[in-house]
């Protein structure tokens, strides 16, 4: 039968609400050591996913409004819970960031498995697509999450195994 996804997924999967800040989403990150996070609402629903690229397009996108080119002055010099009493506009900047919802940034159509999925076949997706995270439901409800670096990890699990 070969391997499924239910075979290397994630069960504990690192979760943020829609309502989430990015402030929220970047301790989360930062704290959980993951790039990205399924958004669920109060059911364990998936309605969306982000990750740090939708973060750093957020900031991007301000830091070109900020118009600041050959300044000192950037967005990420200064931290999301930081307020620097110099730079008002700077300080607006980081604070509209930071309040910013989830559900504002984040990816609202998103690929998903089911646990009986073939890996392969998943993993051929998740390269076509240039994604790194793929959501598993069950009946509707997220029950994990199967990553790239899930995938290394099983080819490593099974070589120590087999060794």
């Amino acid at each position: 039968m070969g391997l499924r996804i239910r075979d290397i997924m994630t069960t504990q999967v690192v979760t943020l609400l829609g309502t989430d800040t990015v402030r929220d989403a970047t301790i989360c990150f930062a704290v959980d050591n993951v790039s990205g996070a399924p958004v669920v609402d109060e059911d364990y629903r998936l309605v969306g996913i982000i990750s740090e690229s939708d973060i750093l397009e957020l900031i991007v996108k301000y830091e070109k409004m900020l118009n600041r080119e050959g300044s000192a002055s950037h967005i990420l010099n200064v931290p999301m819970d930081k307020v620097d009493d110099e730079d008002e506009q700077l300080n607006r900047i980081v604070h509209e960031i930071s309040e910013t919802k989830v559900y504002e940034i984040m990816s609202k159509t998103v690929l998903t498995t089911s646990p009986d999925a073939k890996i392969m076949e998943v993993l051929k997706v998740m390269i076509d697509l240039d994604i790194n995270r793929v959501p598993v439901l069950e009946k509707g409800v997220l029950v994990g999450i199967v990553t790239r670096g899930d995938i290394i990890f099983s080819i490593y699990k099974r070589k120590v195994r087999d060794d």
